[in-house]
């Protein structure tokens, strides 16, 4: 029963020629299946119109050849031969009643173009927006223009052809050519179509008509446009440029779908960003136009989403992460279960995939881009081939996800850690600054067993292997854990090393409270894993009062956070609060660390060292149970299987709980293959 308060959520909303049945709107993001893996790309859209998302979006398209994004995975709608495919896509997502849109774009300078080999084009001749990539774009003609209006006029033509409700021009991210040529930063033309800010509206004005006039009132056109820069004030601004674009083009489309640019802070992390946090930027369109307004900021809260619709602040609510991590988030508040939600903890690691052109990834939901390949649906596990009863042996991550799909498949099932806190690892991370939305990975799963006849859950309780012997479990699921090592072993050090005599810390004594003792109050967090934890530890010690120094061998800070798009924001924040960084700093027998390009030598002297590094499964039950129980019964599940992410444990637990239920192997999954290999003659 839906709860008075959130009906709102659930009206229907017209835009343009269509109607969305609701206010809940999957707007469009990368799957990293793209066109050669349709049906993973399909069955996750399709899921999330399952779950009640009134509109669902397809993510950037490639309208032709001289777009090649490669190499990420987009769709594709360079011809007719690519019809078939979305037609296919649409029907699974309209037949579970929701509109079906697709992004239309261009990457112009954006693009490499390096499967297809044509030239990047753009407003002017200029090194194509990766710094990394040595290609530069040629300046279009006004025949490439008209040429591009066409290509662009075509593919939307197409998508009609494919049955999709929305049409989307795409002019944000700064991921469109259409954004390039809007953009003083890149456009340097002196012809119709740059300098005067007329000018370089042109081009979105000109493919925006185009697009309205291939719909012919039949379909929506959608706008996506960023309306500010937060990260780069010489460019589009909320008191600049950005509000003109909406004003001039005000009631243009059928619909706005707004956000900010670039990418790092549409996705910002929830280490740096609350929910909501583009509303500020956003806010205003409301008042310019008189169209329905869509915008995201990593919205999870029934509450706040109904209020953003009664004030008029927006009348669609976006989702993106959001409905990665629970794609039955509308369907939950709908029947009034808003307390089983799977909360976005803003980690992501779904941003982390696109990197690797590879399907996305969530802490949250183990079941993303398994839905075709695998089967897996995020709320209906198998059902148990028998009241069994099942024994899982640490209370992190992996046991209390392969605890819930046990329990939700109807099994009995005793949850057991030595620990006075459940949660493992994510109950101490979290307490480290800006992680705090950690717990919700913790939360989700025990709110599900500690509501749960079929469970038991045992805190402060040691198990030997005797005592598990005697439980007499159908299946024992040991998710035990790993440790920090201590003794120099990281991702640039395969041999253990002498630390000295100095005071060394690794990250679980940190965790576990043992803050370094003041001796001179300095530290040096020597980060050899390069992921988050060494950043967030050394901003911790800081806050502490501890004089820091950030130390790391790579030439980048907390390198593998570039993934997940903080990477700028840890420097940052490591800089403003006073941490000393220490890229290229190799650690030399504990004692000293060497710079690794100029070769001098930096002594550590008497400062703490705290060493971030590899880690160490806790497994040795497993060797005990293996004579006792039987190898047949015993699973390792999470980080005593082999040490990883957290979003490595979750899944590890889901499909360790799924070979429980199903009796198959882990490595039983489909593969897609786009057609037969036919050999040259």
């Amino acid at each position: 029963m839906t709860e008075p308060g959130h009906a709102i959520l659930f009206e229907p909303v017209r835009l343009g020629p269509v109607t969305a049945p609701n206010r809940f709107y999957a707007v469009p993001h990368a799957t990293g299946h793209g066109w050669a893996q349709p049906g993973g790309a399909i069955a996750l859209r399709a899921m999330k119109a399952e779950g009640g998302w009134g509109t669902v979006a397809v993510q950037m398209s490639e309208i032709g050849p001289d777009s090649d994004m490669a190499n990420h995975p987009m769709e594709r709608i360079w011809d007719d031969r690519d019809i078939a495919r979305h037609a296919a896509q649409v029907e699974a997502i309209k037949i579970r009643g929701s509109l079906a849109a697709i992004e239309l774009a261009h990457g112009g300078m954006r693009a490499r173009n390096l499967t297809t080999g044509l030239p990047v084009s753009g407003p002017s001749g200029l090194p194509v927006l990766r710094p990394e990539v040595p290609c530069q774009a040629r300046a279009m003609d006004l025949a490439d223009i008209k040429a591009f209006r066409a290509s662009h006029r075509a593919a939307a033509r197409r998508a009609i052809d494919a049955g999709y409700d929305i049409i989307y021009v795409y002019a944000a991210h700064d991921l469109s050519i259409l954004s390039h040529f809007l953009s003083p930063n890149t456009n340097f033309r002196t012809d119709q179509y740059g300098g005067t800010f007329r000018n370089r509206l042109r081009l979105l004005r000109e493919v925006v008509e185009d697009t309205l006039d291939a719909a012919a009132g039949e379909r929506a056109v959608a706008l996506r446009f960023s309306v500010a820069e937060p990260e780069k004030p010489e460019g589009l601004a909320i008191d600049g440029e950005g509000r003109d674009v909406v004003e001039a083009l005000a009631e243009l489309p059928d619909l706005w779908d707004v956000n900010i640019s670039g990418w790092s802070s549409d996705s910002a992390t929830a280490r740096f960003a609350d929910e909501g946090f583009q509303l500020p930027f956003t806010d205003f369109v409301k008042s310019v136009t008189t169209k329905p307004v869509v915008g995201v900021g990593r919205f999870t809260s029934p509450d706040f989403m109904a209020s953003l619709i009664r004030n008029g602040r927006l009348d669609l609510v976006g989702g993106a992460r959001p409905s990665i991590a629970d794609p039955f988030l509308p369907k939950k508040i709908r029947e009034g279960r808003s307390d089983e939600i799977r909360e976005c903890i803003g980690c992501n690691v779904c941003v982390s995939m696109d990197s690797y052109g590879l399907p996305v990834r969530c802490t949250q939901n183990p079941t993303v881009s398994e839905e075709w390949r695998r089967g897996w649906h995020p709320e209906s596990p198998p059902i148990s081939r028998g009241r069994r009863s099942h024994l899982v042996i640490g209370a992190g991550p992996a046991g209390l996800e392969c605890a819930r799909v046990l329990l939700a498949a109807g099994d009995k099932v005793t949850v057991a850690d030595s620990a006075a806190e459940a949660g493992g690892r994510i109950a101490k991370e979290a307490r480290l600054p800006g992680l705090a939305t950690w717990r919700r990975v913790r939360d989700y799963r025990i709110r599900y067993i500690e509501s749960s006849a079929d469970a038991e859950l045992y805190l402060r309780s040691h198990m030997a292997a005797e005592d598990i012997a005697d439980f007499g479990a159908d299946a024992v699921v040991l998710a035990t854990g790993a440790k920090w090592r201590g003794d120099g072993v990281g991702s640039t050090n395969f041999r253990t090393m002498n630390l000295g005599r100095r005071s060394v810390y690794t990250p679980d004594d940190i965790l576990d409270g043992r803050i370094p003792e003041m001796a001179g109050g300095e530290s040096v967090v020597y980060d050899d894993d390069h992921f988050y934890i060494a950043s967030a530890i050394a901003e911790a010690l800081r806050m502490a009062g501890q004089n820091v120094t950030y130390a790391t061998p790579l030439p980048q800070i907390s390198a593998w956070t570039e993934n997940t798009l903080e990477q700028s924001r840890i420097i940052e924040r490591l800089s403003s609060i006073g941490v000393e960084l220490m890229p290229n700093a190799k650690l030399e027998s504990g004692l000293s660390l060497a710079n690794r390009l100029t070769g001098e030598y930096s002594e550590i002297g008497s400062r703490n060292l705290v060493f971030v590094g590899a880690r160490i499964p806790v497994d040795g039950l497993k060797r005990e149970l293996d004579l006792t129980v039987g190898a047949s019964r015993v699973r390792l599940a999470g980080d005593c299987l082999v040490p990883g992410i957290i979003q490595a444990a979750v899944y590890s637990g889901h499909q360790v709980a799924r070979s429980i239920l199903e009796g198959i192997p882990n490595d039983g999954f489909k593969r897609e293959f786009i057609q037969s290999f036919v050999p040259a003659a």
